[in-house]
This record gives structure tokens, sequence and C-alpha cells, in this order.
């Protein structure tokens, strides 16, 4: 089997695939890697340019923020399935706004971001399809973020005196 056919088995067992026709699952086959991660290899740092959205097929990714006062805060845990770095796939941002790190061992497909805004672009069908998920994930984003402000202000860090 080779390494298109393999990204490709391994896409189909993403469940927001499913909708997917074998023909969009293989364009995002195309513009795909696998990447093997053990637990600690860091993914990417904050202000890191983007050039990947990632989705978990195995294992845990963190994914962290440095907090002023704080120090570095992890906002979220990636489970098998969730999709983490979509940002890059959106037309303006060019950095990281997070950082990412593998919390144990784990498969972690790795879509190239600029490719899929192209396919995006020119299969209009496929973009719907794409971006109505990645809305999906930014909409849990934004509440698991609102619920975790609203634990952060209401129990603030008590400063030494």
């Amino acid at each position: 089997m080779g390494i298109v056919e393999d990204v490709s088995k391994e896409l189909q067992k993403i469940p927001w695939f499913h909708e997917l026709s074998n023909e969009h699952v293989q364009k995002i086959a195309n513009i795909t890697n696998l990447l093997h991660v053990k637990a600690g290899d860091v993914l990417f740092h904050e202000g890191d340019k983007e050039e990947y959205v990632y989705i978990v097929i195995e294992g845990r990714v963190a994914l962290d923020m440095f907090i002023p006062h704080r120090g570095k805060i992890r906002f979220y845990t990636a489970e098998p399935w969730e999709v983490f770095g979509w940002s890059s796939v959106t037309p303006n941002i060019r950095q990281r706004t997070a950082g990412a790190t593998a919390v144990v061992d784990g498969l972690i497909v790795c879509v190239n971001s600029e490719k899929l805004r192209q396919a995006c672009d020119d299969d209009h069908d496929l973009g719907y399809l794409v971006m109505r998920r990645l809305a999906n994930v930014v909409a849990s984003r934004l509440l698991v973020t609102r619920l975790q402000l609203l634990d952060m202000f209401a129990n603030p860090e008590t400063k030494n005196v």
C-alpha cells in the first residue's frame, strides 16, 4: 500500500470525513502526511508560521499559550478525531496562536493548509463541507474558552504579599 493510500485509509476513519465523496477524500489525502509522535514531542510553538491543520487519529495533544502573570497554560487537550491548528486554514492568520505538544504517543494527520485553502477555492463543494466542519470546531472551542474564562475570573489567582 502506498503513502497516499495509507493516508486515505486513515482519513476514512475520521467521522467528519464520512460525508465526503471518495474524490474529496482523495484530494485531501494528496495534500496530507501522517506523523507518528511520542509523548513530549512538540508539534509547534506559539508564534510559529502556520503550515498545517492537524487531526488526531491516536493519542492526545495538549494546546497551550503564554498568559502574562500566569505563564504557559494548557487550555485544551485534543483527543482522537479532533482538529487543532484550524486557524491555519483561515485566510488571514499566518502564525500560531498557541503551542501543541503530544501528551501520549500517537498518530496525527497533517493537512497542508495552503493547499487545503486552494482545494477549497477550486472546488466549492469541498470548500463548503470543510468550512462547515471547521466552523463547528471553532464554535466548540469558543464555548470551551468562554467556560475557562468564566472559571478563571471567578477564581482569580491570589498574589503573594
